[in-house]
């Protein structure tokens, strides 16, 4: 049976992931990789199933075999890295935005901390169409992909749904925290002023995460590596 507007509603997290795993169709530079986060392994086999029926430039897409850490299980689909990639996403999330009625999809580039609005001029900005751009923003090492901010850490993983960061530690309990802002330390804002009584959070986090500089103002956790700060709120 076809899936029908509205099908899947409450089933597909609103924000997507672009370039984040890599291809099963060929090299990285060559394939766009998209990958949902569905509730349920039903509902995640049949929007694959829609997807690769539906558009006939799709390559290929996949379900995980078994459920991720999070309880959902990932929809990947892999497009060509070519010129329209950008109107066939948009045509994609049209159909899947229906399907789930998601009102404001918004996507994560190669698991920067930011997630961008679902938009075509967005796409454009930061989704590369040919292979010689892809190095440019998902080889190179840049402190903005959530992975690489935290590479002096010996935690076990590190994750991110929604605007939600989670850092787990072998043998201890996973922390999470509210994504607030990334940016570079000199032009860091903060309206609340330094909170004098974190210096055992502080301590606690810097044992449980690694060598960071890390300071708080108000409710707001501050991790600084080189010259770039990530602000956090602790869940």
């Amino acid at each position: 049976m076809s899936l029908r507007p509205g099908d899947l509603v409450d089933l597909i997290d609103s924000v997507f992931e672009v370039d984040s795993f890599s291809s099963k169709m060929g090299d990285d530079k060559n394939i766009v990789t998209l990958s949902f986060s569905v509730q349920d392994k039903q509902p995640a086999e049949d929007l694959s199933n829609f997807l690769e029926k539906g558009y006939n430039f799709i390559l290929d897409a996949d379900v995980t075999a078994g459920e991720q850490s999070d309880g959902t299980y990932k929809v990947f689909v892999e497009l060509q890295r070519e010129r329209g990639i950008h109107d066939n996403i948009n045509e994609i999330i049209d159909g899947v935005a229906k399907l789930g009625a998601v009102e404001n999809f918004k996507f994560r580039y190669y698991k920067d901390f930011k997630s961008r609005n679902a938009t075509l001029e967005e796409y454009e900005a930061y989704i590369p169409d040919a292979p010689e751009n892809y190095g440019i923003l998902a080889v190179e090492s840049n402190l903005s992909n959530y992975t690489n901010f935290f590479n002096k850490s010996l935690v076990e993983s590190i994750t991110m749904k929604q605007d939600v960061l989670t850092i787990k530690k072998a043998y201890a309990e996973p922390l999470q925290f509210e994504f607030i802002d990334f940016t570079d330390v000199l032009s860091m804002q903060l309206n609340e002023v330094f909170n004098v009584n974190a210096y055992p959070e502080m301590l606690f986090l810097t044992k449980y995460i690694g060598d960071y500089n890390i300071s708080k103002y108000g409710d707001k956790l501050v991790f600084e590596n080189e010259d770039k700060a990530l602000v956090l709120k602790r869940i």
